[in-house]
């Protein structure tokens, strides 16, 4: 299910506490209260790159998602007279650390990372993708293989649950806290715990009957299906939570306030008919872009976050 406002979907997350205080790193500056670094009031701190570097949340095949994306950059090109290259990233932490030391302008963080990028990388997300109605989300789900004798959570009591890195929020964050809220199951305790390195790893480890049960975000596991990487009777699910946002696009926060304004306009004109965006996304329902806040959007997932005892860490 996806929804329009995520706020509907906050009551859900059952005993989870409310989320702690969000500070950024030292190095940037909230002065409106909005969450997120302060674009810098000093021009010399404002970078205006000859090259804008893009990368997407490698939640997938990097490989994959460099054609996907040519079409949107030459777009970019377009709109801000800069080229922009695609930066093919292995992990979450690669991704944030590039652009907290200026190696990287534009991206696209996946829903647990967000926080981390904005805490410690300086990012300034302001879209994400949606249907044409405005709806917009994915669902965790927890997923096995028929005839795995798991037939609801309480089942993974003794076997071994594929994460997918501790970053992620479907892959991690959000399995985490729920199986612990809802069904009284933690790590170590009750199940054994693996870590794929992505949704696509955790999905086909199941499905080739490698891993017992993964904690999976459902829009990676409809493109592949679509893909017909896996097939329907591989893999079933057992469990499928409330509606989360997606990944976040955004800015590194000191980029020219010029050209910071450039890229959003890139994001909101992009003319999705007959693109490979369309394509690639349409299959998890996925056909434009829509302005978020990670003040508002994200504050599900920082209450996750609370309850996992996340620190956001930036050393």
């Amino acid at each position: 299910m996806r929804r329009v406002l995520l706020t509907l979907a906050m009551t859900a997350v059952l005993s989870i506490p409310a989320a702690a205080d969000f500070q950024l790193d030292s190095r940037y500056q909230d002065n409106d209260g909005d969450m997120i670094a302060d674009i810098p009031a000093d021009p010399a701190k404002q970078v205006d790159p000859s090259t804008l570097i893009f990368a997407y949340t490698p939640v997938e095949d990097p490989a994959v998602y460099a054609e996907v994306w040519k079409g949107f950059l030459d777009h970019m090109t377009e709109v801000t007279g800069k080229p922009v290259l695609f930066f093919p990233v292995q992990s979450n932490a690669a991704q944030i650390e590039a652009m907290r030391a200026g190696r990287l302008h534009v991206a696209g963080f996946n829903t647990g990372s967000n926080p981390l990028a904005v805490a410690c990388a300086g990012f300034r997300p302001f879209t994400m993708m949606a249907s044409d109605d405005g709806s917009y989300g994915y669902e965790m789900e927890i997923i096995t293989y028929p005839g795995s004798g798991i037939e609801k959570p309480e089942d993974l009591k003794g076997r071994a649950l594929a994460f997918t890195a501790e970053t992620s929020n479907s892959g991690y964050k959000a399995p985490s806290a729920l199986l612990e809220s809802e069904f009284g199951l933690t790590r170590d305790n009750d199940f054994t715990a693996r870590f794929s390195g992505g949704h696509d790893n955790s999905i086909l480890g199941v499905a080739n009957r490698d891993y017992d049960a993964a904690a999976i975000a459902n829009s990676v596991k409809a493109r592949m299906l679509d893909r017909g990487v896996i097939k329907e009777d591989q893999v079933k699910t057992i469990y499928t939570s409330q509606t989360f946002p997606t990944t976040g696009f955004g800015v590194a926060h000191n980029l020219m306030p010029e050209l910071q304004d450039k890229i959003r306009e890139a994001f909101f004109t992009f003319d999705w008919e007959g693109s490979k965006l369309l394509e690639e996304f349409s299959k998890s329902d996925d056909t434009s872009f829509i302005p978020i806040t990670f003040k508002d959007d994200w504050a599900v997932i920082r209450k996750i976050d609370a309850a996992n005892g996340v620190v956001y860490s930036c050393n």
